[in-house]
């Protein structure tokens, strides 16, 4: 990951109480299947140890606040079954031989549980595209109305959080936002990000997760070709089909139109001139589908690694007017959609 700032998880070290002499065999802690816990959901503390403990204390800590949180036989797992914010923290685990005037074993190393849901959810972007060419930059918003004090990007499929300060923006209505930037993109970039926002004095406790977004990096395959059956100028009411193909077998073809990409799986099937296809209808023509389009190709293996892009396709859409004159002849308007140029 090359994100060009970040922090990593924040943990509280306090001091805790000394383990008694002859505590040895420091256990490991951690949470299933996750220790980010939506609000309301459950999840399972795992207290690991290769020696033979027959008791089992959990120790919690809340803003410096330390309190025994379980005590009981030696069990490998415990579960919360409804998370609330009365969980939010961090735990750690002791193990001891004897019930009877137990001697501890060292505390494990601590384990941090999050409660999310706590509050309304931000909001990410991409700019200038969530579509990247290798080797460029490309920098993630993260959004609120609300004052939070920092914000946390997660990629699905790792563990590792990334955590920048908030910034009060005004522009209207006052804001906070942080920006993530990756300034050199490559395939380990490319995933699927959300976002958090956190209060310093509750930081434990984060907001629901903004929606996810895409991060693909294009430019990993010969690119498709993109067509009209009708040619780049259809007549309103026509029906539309847009076809992308290649001399690649791709498992996915990705119609992008003003930035935003649309999925059609492959139908499998592979033309006579040896070239893969898939049909895109878009239905009755409408000044709506005018525009600029182009497609992609990727393999289910790596969905977030695309093709170049096909060159670009400009769809116009012709509209039948009449002009109330004498004659009332029909005459035709060319209406032409506008679109920024697309990754």
């Amino acid at each position: 990951m090359s994100f060009t700032s970040w922090a990593a998880p924040h943990f509280l070290l306090e001091d805790l109480p000394p383990s008694l002499p002859g505590g040895h065999n420091q256990p490991s802690l951690s949470a299933w299947p996750s220790p980010v816990v939506p609000l309301g959901g459950r999840v399972t503390l795992r207290c690991h140890s290769h020696a033979r403990f027959v008791f089992l204390k959990i120790i919690k800590t809340v803003r410096s606040h330390i309190s025994e949180f379980h005590k009981g036989p030696f069990k490998k797992s415990f579960m919360i079954k409804r998370v609330t914010t009365a969980h939010a923290g961090i735990y750690r685990c002791s193990g001891a031989h004897t019930r009877i005037h137990p001697v501890w074993s060292a505390v494990s190393d601590p384990l941090e549980i999050v409660v999310t849901g706590v509050f309304t959810k931000p909001s990410i972007s991409a700019h200038p595209s969530s579509l990247v060419h290798p080797g460029s930059s490309v920098t993630l918003h993260c959004l609120s109305e609300l004052d939070f004090d920092k914000f946390i990007l997660h990629k699905k499929g790792i563990t590792q959080h990334f955590q920048l300060p908030a910034k009060i923006i005004h522009a209207g209505l006052p804001y906070t936002q942080a920006n993530f930037s990756i300034d050199t993109m490559t395939p380990t970039d490319a995933g699927t990000y959300t976002c958090y926002g956190s209060l310093s004095h509750y930081p434990c406790e984060w907001s629901a997760p903004s929606d996810p977004l895409d991060i693909v990096i294009t430019g990993q395959y010969q690119k498709p070709s993109l067509s009209t059956q009708m040619g780049p100028m259809v007549g309103s009411g026509e029906n539309v089909t847009l076809s992308c193909s290649s001399k690649t077998p791709f498992d996915k073809y990705h119609l992008s139109r003003e930035g935003e990409a649309r999925d059609h799986w492959l139908s499998g099937w592979q033309s006579h001139n040896g070239t893969f296809q898939v049909h895109v209808p878009l239905g009755t023509a409408n000044p709506f589908h005018g525009g600029t389009y182009r497609c992609y190709g990727s393999f289910k293996g790596s969905p977030y690694e695309w093709s170049s892009p096909s060159d670009l396709l400009n769809l116009s859409v012709t509209v039948q007017i009449m002009e109330r004159k004498v004659s009332s002849q029909p005459q035709t308007l060319t209406i032409v959609s506008s679109s920024p140029n697309i990754q």
